[in-house]
């Protein structure tokens, strides 16, 4: 049944040179892109998000956006991705299928191949429907110049648009709270974009998505890596009005919310309009903006200024605001 289950459901979907072998393995080419030192990157995740179908995306595309995001981040060019599914028994044939052609229509689009997979199958209770652990493999060519620990003191940090929505669009789509929001999950490949990014501005220190925990936990993990401060105006961090509103009745604060298609960049000063220009660009990047500095005050910690001209900490999130986000 679980060789069935492949040959009618995920292969006709994912079907390439590499996984029509048949093999317990790929063999994939590595690319000389013409640099001495260029090196693989690697970064694994799994994804449990409740529900597996939400406005703007499901738990197929969430796996494909968030490892290809994970592994450009570093700069590099994602290029392969192996996928592990969990699933329940019981899960409808027609569910599964429309979320294995949803990881399909979203490797195409970030340019990514499928090469290998696992299927298990647990009794009913014994999961949530599906599971995914995602494996993305891409090449860095040349030395490392990107990461957390490099954010130096008059850098200057910008988002590439709107934060909090896929949390948001996420509790709408649960129903558990009695809340409903026209809003969309913002998950979205942005490898592509990046790419863009680091060929006009070269000099970019810090490329982040800041998944659980938002903005403001992405920030401090940033600020301890490279032991600075930062320095955020409240004024100038877009926000969707929708997900603001959905924020202030709920209790939460949309700077600690999910997001699935954003990215965190610190650059320095000189190349901050060159950043924003390439992203607004992209329909991904419309909505980017400068929000803030890096400095040499405060050594890892994240502060806020309200419009009032008062500063508020901006501390690491305590426990998990919203579980089985992503």
């Amino acid at each position: 049944m679980t060789a069935d289950l492949i040959k009618t459901v995920f292969q006709p979907a994912l079907s390439n040179a590499a996984l029509n072998e048949g093999n317990d393995f790929a063999q994939l080419p590595v690319p000389a892109f013409g640099t001495e030192g260029g090196r693989l990157v690697v970064s694994v995740d799994s994804h449990i998000v409740k529900p597996i179908l939400f406005p703007g995306g499901d738990i197929g595309r969430l796996a494909i956006c968030g490892t290809v995001n994970d592994v450009a981040v570093s700069g590099a060019i994602p290029l392969y991705i192996t996928a592990g599914f969990i699933l329940e028994e019981g899960m409808p044939i027609k569910m599964l299928k429309e979320i294995v052609q949803s990881m399909k229509q979203s490797a195409d689009e970030a340019g990514v191949i499928l090469v290998a997979g696992d299927t298990k199958v647990v009794e009913k209770g014994g999961a949530d429907q599906i599971f995914i652990t995602t494996t993305g493999v891409g090449w860095l060519d040349g030395p490392s110049t990107i990461g957390g620990q490099y954010a130096k003191p008059g850098d200057v940090v910008l988002v590439s648009g709107t934060l909090g929505d896929h949390g948001i669009a996420i509790i709408s789509a649960r129903g558990e709270l009695g809340f409903e929001a026209d809003i969309q999950s913002d998950v979205a490949p942005l490898n592509h974009m990046i790419e863009a990014m680091i060929k006009a501005a070269p000099n970019i220190h810090v490329l982040r998505d800041p998944t659980r925990g938002g903005l403001a936990t992405t920030l401090n993990e940033i600020a301890q890596q490279s032991d600075v401060g930062m320095y955020l105006n409240e004024d100038t961090i877009p926000i969707n009005s929708v997900t603001r509103s959905a924020c202030e009745m709920l209790g939460f604060d949309p700077l600690y919310m999910a997001n699935e298609g954003k990215l965190i960049i610190i650059v320095p000063p000189g190349e901050a309009d060159t950043i924003l220009e390439v992203m607004r660009n992209f329909d991904y990047g419309k909505k980017a903006a400068r929000i803030g500095i890096v400095t040499l005050e405060d050594k890892g910690r994240v502060l806020l200024k309200n419009a009032l001209g008062g500063t508020r900490l901006l501390d690491m999130m305590a426990g998990e605001m919203l579980p089985r986000i992503c």
